[in-house]
């Protein structure tokens, strides 16, 4: 992976073109916290957001590891497309939603010996999403290989599953399932389809999504340190804070008088 280059002087400006905006959500819109319930998008973040969706007609969507019910609750009483499960469930504007499953037998075998593995760790955490398992340590670091061999050794016993690699967390989850694949499949779809798409996202699940936003030569932002394939780069949640007060102030000044068409 490239380092970033320095956003102080290349960022470019949104101004005067058709975008379509994409943001992961823990570690970019919302802090980390220790515990994964505890995390929040602050409410005028989340009013902003909204007008952010308004002003690109609705090309705005939300693409994290967390479940879509999960996504709600944190911009609740708003509702945005989101794609759920780094894209195993994903919903568009109209409400409709699309499903990637495991057969109910691999989910209920693959649940019992995850749990009962976990339970020998104290301060590891099992979160069961449906169609995916997450493994977390990030209160049991000295766990770290054994939750890494865990989950290595459930995706040989189960064909058609792949790691997914987080911070402090590993996912088990169904292959040919991640954030660029989702973020294509939107940038297929109105109102999507035709625009240059913009994504901001911080961790190693957020990777594919900016080789595929690279590949449609649109707009990739890193948020925090560390290599990436991102061309741009954000320092920690609170930039992505600004950069989004920015962009609104930036309609605001363009659009004077005028419909906007960002």
């Amino acid at each position: 992976m490239t380092q970033a280059a320095n956003p102080s002087a290349t960022f470019p400006s949104l101004s005067g073109g058709l975008y379509a905006f994409f943001f992961d959500v823990d570690g970019t819109l919302a802090a980390i916290q220790p515990q994964p319930d505890a995390a929040f998008i602050p409410k005028n973040v989340v009013e902003q957001l909204q007008q952010l969706s308004a002003c690109c007609h609705g090309a705005f969507a939300l693409v994290s590891g967390r479940p879509i019910e999960q996504l709600d609750a944190l911009v609740a009483p708003l509702t945005f497309s989101a794609a759920g499960v780094h894209g195993a469930e994903r919903r568009m504007p109209k409400g409709d939603i699309h499903r990637i499953t495991l057969p109910t037998e691999v989910e209920q075998e693959l649940r019992k010996e995850l749990e009962h593995a976990m339970s020998q760790w104290p301060g590891t955490r099992l979160e069961v999403k449906g169609m995916a398992f997450a493994l977390h340590y990030r209160q049991a670091m000295q766990h770290e290989q054994d939750v890494m061999r865990l989950a290595e050794q459930s995706v040989k016993r189960f064909p058609g599953l792949a790691l997914q690699p987080g911070k402090c967390v590993v996912e088990i989850k169904p292959q040919g399932i991640d954030k660029g694949a989702a973020i294509r499949d939107f940038m297929q779809e109105a109102p999507f389809a035709g625009r240059t798409p913009v994504f901001i996202g911080d961790d190693l699940t957020d990777e594919k999504g900016f080789l595929t936003i690279n590949a449609m030569q649109g707009i990739s932002v890193k948020v925090g340190e560390g290599s990436s394939h991102a061309r741009y780069r954000l320092k920690d949640v609170e930039a992505v804070y600004g950069w989004l007060e920015r962009i609104l102030l930036q309609i605001k000044q363009d659009n004077v008088g005028k419909e906007f068409r960002l």
